[in-house]
């Protein structure tokens, strides 16, 4: 997917900055990656230039100045014309999984510290995905019950994302002791 999309959706709720483009997006279930400043200031140039956003420069008093994009009707058409293409499947890149592909390298518990640590990270992290479900901290939007309810479901997928590792990572495991 490209991060031009991403930010067009953020910029279809409300004007931003580029600042809070990228708190935004660590903070939301569907955007769960790390848009470095680079990629989301080289995005939003992208976009000014190609007319799908604007930005405003609001001046602060002795503060910086900051910059507040917002879409356009051209960007507006844009995203819609995207939410309407056909959906790509998720892109499964697990670098684990190379680890553990050459993982017979290693004595038997080598091969279990390996899995353990993995499972521990795993675990850390649907431990911090539940607590932010909890306390409701993840962006969401909610301007209609239908996209609130849509967001609450995105949350929910990457939760069942890891459950289900963390079950796999049990099971295998369990199975590799047997072997």
């Amino acid at each position: 997917m490209d991060i031009k999309y991403a930010i067009l959706g953020f910029l279809g709720w409300q004007p931003l900055t580029g600042y809070d483009l990228k708190k935004m997006m660590a903070k939301s279930t569907p955007y769960y990656w790390s848009g470095n400043n680079n990629q989301i200031y080289t995005a939003l140039v992208q976009l000014h230039k190609a007319g799908m956003v604007t930005n405003e420069v609001e001046r602060r008093g002795h503060y910086l100045s900051r910059k507040i994009y917002t879409i356009t009707d051209k960007g507006m058409a844009a995203l819609r014309e995207w939410l309407t293409s056909p959906p790509e499947l998720p892109l499964l890149r697990n670098s684990f999984l190379v680890q553990l592909a050459w993982a017979d390298q290693l004595e038997p518990h080598e091969q279990d510290c390996l899995l353990e640590r993995y499972e521990n990270e795993v675990a850390s992290h649907l431990l911090i995905l539940r607590e932010e479900q909890r306390r409701g901290s993840l962006i969401n939007p909610a301007r209609t019950p239908r996209e609130k309810y849509l967001w609450e479901r995105i949350s929910e997928n990457h939760v069942q994302f890891y459950e289900n590792e963390l079950g796999w990572i049990h099971r295998t495991r369990e199975e590799i002791k047997e072997k």
